[in-house]
């Protein structure tokens, strides 16, 4: 008793010295000689904080838009920052490889890189909004809403190039690697909050995720839709979760106790917030009708464990948000304890995060903001551009000589906006294009660019150099205009009035706004740009704008002209208009705060006659290098786009463009190799250009630097060591219905068919062999675990990169997968070079599901291979056994 009074009188006493504690001032010298229980220490004084609020300023911060309290001194937070795979800001920011394509690179040391140089540069754009004053707005909080670890299970789901691919365990390895990349080497004291998302069985369709109720198996459940995500919670220890919007079998996402109880909490300990997908709670009552109203629908996720609300209407800054959370007190539904749990777990993190000081353990040390876009993080973004691209076919042709004569062909030869991929600032370091890329590596070659007809991926940023403000000067004139009176509350686009005189007028680079750098530009604010556009050569255009009101004008008529503003996601509407060379195209166009889509002026200019000009080219050249692939406009997240192979952001076939298919055929009719560069974010049918190409590379979406990593590899300056972490299939008619969740007949731990290509396939300019595995268990029984040990070598005359992968091939059983990835190390090996690796796999690696659901060992006989790819695919590699007696369980 004594010992249990004691307790309580410190706890006591330790919660009134905090009540009696100021929120220190951010910068403030903090002590950092002990270090008790960071979390413990956190927690408590996130207590003190709380119940020092009132009920309105409670609620007020359970949204993304959490608003400051100046007499606690508070400052405002906004929840909401993204970067995928990149910081998403004001100002330029690194711009690496979608997620698919750092998935090929099997390499998680470079994700790990990836995401510590990503959450450095959150840092600093969280720098830039306290020196600008910006603290509130998007992107500038010490936490980020990645890494998506959703398992791509079918390729038609648009999202999926935000995923590391279709396995889990790879899925699980390189979540983890970018949760800790970020997140810096003590989870207690992240520099940057990961939030892994979105929890847990999503992945399309598209148009339906406001709406689906997801049935899932229980063996499906604990084989593919849990792993990644246990794997970041409790070997990553991410600071966050980020709940779904579909229901799992019956329960919003948001608000279920299998996902947010039982398993994050219960099963895996979970200690940190969990954050709903963006209107996530109001579908809860307006679209799944689970709750009865909104005050419902709050209701379910705060008492199930969603501690804080996305709501897209915070972009508009609409208020009254807040009203159903109190309503939801009123009626009962919610009680403090509730609203304080939530809050406690956020203030917390922002104490643990260094956003709040006051924390002893929490040194204080601002990241400046010229710690962004740095060259040392475009080379990395180069770096994993390179490791990314897979081989998929060679003949001979690759690499190209030095003096080598090039067609470069297909739409997507100049493009730059296909390498963003989604979820990427549209600003970044200048980006290169294949075709600039092949000019820079390939100095003695001759390259003659092809123009190509007009095609579905049209549309590229038009350059700073095709700009003329209206003095002469490259650029733009921006006009920025604050809201009249300093009104606030909702922006609404064409309603709200502006001053008469601008707050500041600066010259930008192109139709883009920095009103988030100038603190003498409230956050309601309006941009005019003025100057003029010029061609860099006479020719057909098609041009278009997003996000702005206004026209070019051309021979005295408006082009590329909006009268409304586009919304977020809207598909691009080009025109054709015809330009001369030097001549100058007025220009005027506004936007203003309320306006979801990003403002562009975008172009491409085009050929009347390519069918021509390709078999001109090509008669003076020696490979005809065609780019081609898909584009984040055709799939991505809910896109209002429905056209021939493409619905609402999801994909309804595997074939490339048909103007893209008829583009090879014209070229394969060249006679001619072909080359065939294909980007994109998920598998496509490549069975045409198996058959008939010379070579094959997969591209993904690389990047700033995509184009030269391309051109490094076509040209040999470096080797392609990247592997698939999809299956490439032939027709979605070899698949299950995609709204079935069930993974029979999925991926290649489940699908019977024959691929195009199988994933973790790739080739190198090099050859490899391996060494007869070596299999020793751990304390005597390989219950306990295995060491698995081989040699790889580098066999050919190049030096070259390898992927070692490992399988496991399970005792026959019901929900058995037929293969299944259980370790990978990417190797670098000079010609010649022999080298030891080795696996330590432990008993959750050799574990495998029951039909009910129970991971655990299954007696019997493991195959186990190493090499180049899966086993039976006929590549290199070695197989051994494993016998296992014991049907050890293991937890969830």
């Amino acid at each position: 008793m004594r010992t249990t009074l004691t307790r309580l009188g410190r706890t006591a006493i330790c919660q009134a010295v905090l009540l009696a504690l100021p929120v220190l001032a951010h910068g403030a010298e903090m002590r950092a000689d002990v270090r008790a229980d960071v979390r413990a220490d956190a927690d408590a004084r996130a207590g003190a904080l709380v119940a020092q609020m009132t009920l309105d300023e409670k609620i007020g911060q359970l949204l993304n838009v959490a608003p400051a309290l100046p007499r606690l001194g508070i400052p405002a937070y906004n929840w909401w920052t993204e970067s995928l795979h990149g910081a998403l800001g004001p100002v330029p920011t690194t711009n690496f490889p979608e997620p698919i394509g750092l998935a090929a690179t099997f390499d998680e040391k470079l994700l790990r890189d990836v995401a510590s140089a990503i959450g450095t540069e959150v840092q600093a754009l969280h720098t830039l909004g306290r020196e600008t004053g910006r603290l509130g707005r998007i992107g500038t909080g010490l936490d980020t809403w990645s890494p998506n670890i959703n398992i791509f299970r079918d390729p038609r789901w648009g999202r999926g190039q935000e995923t590391y691919g279709e396995d889990p365990y790879l899925t699980a390895a390189l979540g983890v690697a970018f949760v800790q990349g970020v997140q810096g080497p003590d989870p207690d004291l992240p520099k940057v909050i990961a939030t892994p998302k979105h929890f847990a069985v999503h992945s399309g369709p598209e148009p339906t995720r406001h709406v689906a109720n997801v049935f899932v198996s229980d063996h499906d459940l604990e084989d593919t839709y849990l792993p990644a995500f246990r794997a970041a919670i409790v070997d990553g220890k991410a600071g966050s979760v980020m709940c779904a919007y579909n229901r799992i079998n019956g329960q919003p996402a948001c608000g279920s106790n299998l996902l947010l109880e039982r398993t994050l909490r219960g099963a895996w300990g979970f200690k940190g917030y969990v954050v709903s997908d963006c209107d996530a709670v109001t579908d809860i009552s307006i679209h799944s009708k689970y709750a009865t109203d909104p005050a419902a629908a709050v209701a379910v996720a705060l008492k199930a464990g969603t501690d804080n609300e996305c709501n897209t209407q915070t972009l508009s800054d609409t208020p009254g948000l807040d009203q159903r959370y109190r309503e939801a007190y009123r009626r009962g539904l919610i009680g403090m304890a509730d609203i304080d749990r939530a809050l406690v777990r956020l203030f917390s993190a922002r104490l643990r995060n260094g956003d709040l000081a006051g924390l002893p353990a929490r040194a204080h040390k601002p990241v400046p903001v010229t710690a962004i876009d740095t060259p040392e993080h475009r080379a990395l973004a180069l770096k994993a551009a390179v490791e990314s691209l897979v081989l998929l076919k060679n003949d001979g042709v690759l690499p190209l000589r030095s003096d080598v004569r090039i067609a470069v062909a297909g739409p997507l030869a100049d493009a730059t906006r296909v390498l963003r991929g989604n979820y990427s600032s549209t600003q970044s370091a200048p980006p290169v294009s294949v075709l600039d890329g092949l000019r820079a590596a390939l100095p003695g070659a001759r390259i003659q660019a092809v123009p190509s007809g007009a095609s579905i991926t049209d549309g590229d940023p038009v350059p700073p150099s095709a700009f003329r403000a209206p003095d002469g000067k490259p650029g733009l004139r921006a006009a920025y205009f604050n809201r009249s009176g300093g009104g606030s509350g909702a922006a609404v686009p064409g309603k709200t009035p502006f001053e008469d005189k601008p707050a500041a007028v600066r010259t930008e680079p192109g139709l883009e706004s920095h009103a988030l750098e100038l603190k003498e530009v409230a956050d309601h604010h309006k941009v005019v740009w003025t100057g003029f556009l010029v061609a860099p050569e006479t020719g057909t255009y098609r041009i278009g704008v997003t996000g702005v009101q206004g026209q070019m004008t051309v021979a005295g008529k408006p082009a590329a002209a909006a009268k409304s503003y586009s919304r977020w996601a809207e598909p691009l509407q080009l025109a054709e208009v015809s330009l001369e060379k030097g001549k100058s195209y007025p220009i005027r166009y506004q936007t203003e705060t309320g306006v979801t889509a990003v403002p562009g002026l975008f172009w491409k200019r085009i050929s009347k006659n390519p069918q021509a000009e390709l078999k001109k080219a090509a008669a003076d050249a020696d490979v005809v290098v065609a780019v081609v692939g898909l584009t984040s406009d055709l799939e991505g997240e809910e896109l209002a786009l429905k056209i021939e192979g493409f619905a609402g952001g999801d994909r309804t076939s595997l074939d490339l463009p048909r103007d893209q298919r008829r583009l090879l055929e014209q070229a394969k009719a060249t006679g001619k190799p072909l080359v065939v560069v294909v980007m994109g974010g998920s598998a496509i049918d490549l069975s045409w250009a198996k058959d008939n190409a010379s070579a094959i590379v997969a591209a993904w979406y690389p990047g700033q630097s995509g184009g030269q990593a391309v051109a490094d590899v076509v040209s040999g300056k470096s080797d392609a060591g990247g592997r698939l972490p999809l299956t490439f299939y032939r027709s979605v008619a070899d698949l299950p219905p995609f709204d079935d969740y069930g993974m029979k007949g999925r991926t290649y731990r489940y699908f019977t068919g024959t691929p195009v290509y199988p994933f973790g396939f790739g080739l190198s300019y090099t050859t490899f062999a391996y060494g007869p595995l070596q299999v020793e268990p751990v304390d005597g029984a390989p219950e306990n675990g295995v060491l698995v040990t081989t040699t790889v070598s580098n066999t050919g005359r190049r030096d070259g990169d390898e992927v070692a992968q490992l399988y496991l091939t399970p005792p026959a059983f019901e929900g058995a997968p037929r293969v299944a990835l259980r370790g990978f190390q990417r190797l670098s090996l000079k010609a010649g070079e022999r080298r030891t690796v080795s696996f330590r796999l432990s008993p959750r690696d050799l574990s495998f599901v029951t039909r009910d659901g129970v991971r655990q060992l299954m007696p019997g006989t493991l195959g186990v291979s190493v090499g180049s790819g899966q086993p039976g695919t006929g590549v290199a590699g070695q197989a051994a056994t494993v016998v296992l007696q014991r049907p050890d369980v293991l937890p969830r």
